[in-house]
């Protein structure tokens, strides 16, 4: 869901392309981006993806049944899609349109993604006992909170 959506109940064509980049992040990944629990820093598919694009590790975030056909570039300029399209602000996201001309194209350049706004952080709330499940924390870092 589109942070504008999620916060305002705003829903545009731009919501839909970032609900194109979770699926593309998930096809690539083999994983959901809802109940994806990797690590304790980060724990939705989003947060995840992103912290590999910026420890320069993004291959990583392939799915095993891809390694031995995938094309390792073509799988960096896939993710790069990805995480443009769940970027913040709406306007920064690319349309639809031209997702498909930079996915057609050799070696077009792309600008450089910016973090997500939602991510899931797991933690135990104060009233939470021992042998219940960690509790969801949604977390965001938006601009578009900020009226940016």
């Amino acid at each position: 869901m589109s942070p504008e959506y999620a916060l305002d109940g705003i829903f545009s064509i731009k919501s839909d392309v970032f609900s194109f980049g979770v699926m593309v992040l998930e096809i690539m990944s083999g994983k959901k981006n809802t109940g994806f629990f990797k690590t304790k820093q980060v724990s939705s598919l989003l947060g995840y993806a992103w912290k590999l694009w910026a420890e320069n590790k993004v291959v990583d975030l392939m799915d095993q049944s891809l390694r031995e056909s995938c094309n390792e570039n073509e799988f960096i300029k896939c993710a790069q899609v990805g995480l443009l399209c769940v970027q913040d602000e709406p306007s920064e996201r690319p349309t639809m349109s031209q997702v498909v001309i930079i996915l057609e194209s050799e070696g077009a350049g792309l600008p450089t993604p910016q973090q997500p706004t939602f991510f899931m952080a797991r933690g135990l709330s104060s009233t939470a006992s021992s042998s219940t499940k960690p509790e969801i924390i949604l977390e965001t870092r938006s601009s578009y909170q900020q009226g940016r």
